[in-house]
């Protein structure tokens, strides 16, 4: 979800197994560095499992028979979020996340050409204008705005706690992948992280801070980011649990 490996997985093939009376497709990959075996379900992807390089190809299916419960949960919840509403289909009285809880989303329209937000503790007031392009692009837009300022204020305070800097901070709308940091030492998240818990936030940016001084992930890396966020490895399981659900909450801009 964040900086990819410099180490690239070989694919070895692609197969088909049984599972509970579903056929899954699934993708085999080999890493140098893989200790263990990892299975990863994705969106438009489906199940790929990574194999460690000396790992017998004829174990798999014992393996993944053994997994069953959790990868047609996961390839299930990946069908079900296909049919969530997009942006364009909200509507007054709708539930929006923001920082971890549901805002109800209150629409009208104005008299004047432009769009005005009004967020409210419990609700999100939309007040659109004859010139507006639409709910889902307002939505965006403040999210977007929101993001900027949150993550800013938050990747400011911890470099100087850290003595570290960066160049430039950026908001982007990738589907899954939250952060990132470049080697020239610039920043960039995923504004739809503002629907996500707070504390799941503050990891991310952690994480792509400390790959200011660590570019890697590394015992090092983790060390510090451990020193940082005591609590990581729960955002993390939160952010792999919830990432189809972030991504299709609201249509992006075209």
């Amino acid at each position: 979800m964040f900086r990819k490996s410099c180490h690239r997985l070989t694919v070895v093939g692609e197969r088909k197994i049984a599972l509970d009376g579903q056929t899954v497709s699934y993708t085999i990959k080999r890493s140098p560095r893989a200790k263990n075996i990892r299975l990863e379900v994705k969106r438009g992807t489906g199940l790929t499992v990574v194999l460690p390089k000396s790992y017998d190809v004829e174990r798999l299916p014992d393996l993944l028979e053994a997994s069953c419960g959790w990868i047609l949960g996961k390839l299930a919840k990946y069908r079900e979020a296909e049919l969530l509403p997009a942006g364009e289909n909200l509507k007054s009285g709708d539930a929006i996340p923001y920082l971890g809880r549901e805002l109800e989303l209150v629409v009208r329209q104005n008299s004047s050409r432009a769009d005005s937000l009004k967020l409210e503790w419990d609700g999100l007031v939309v007040s659109l204008g004859s010139a507006s392009r639409g709910l889902n692009v307002v939505l965006e837009q403040w999210y977007r705005i929101q993001a900027a300022k949150l993550m800013r204020k938050k990747a400011d305070e911890l470099t100087a706690r850290l003595g570290l800097s960066y160049k430039r901070l950026t908001i982007r709308g990738q589907r899954t992948r939250w952060g990132s940091c470049s080697h020239k030492g610039n920043l960039s998240f995923n504004w739809k992280l503002m629907m996500a818990p707070e504390p799941v936030i503050d990891y991310v940016i952690i994480h792509e801070i400390i790959h200011l001084k660590e570019m890697n992930h590394t015992k090092r890396f983790w060390k510090l980011v451990t020193e940082n966020c005591p609590r990581w490895r729960e955002h993390r399981k939160w952010l792999k649990e919830h990432e189809t659900e972030l991504a299709t909450r609201l249509s992006p801009i075209k």
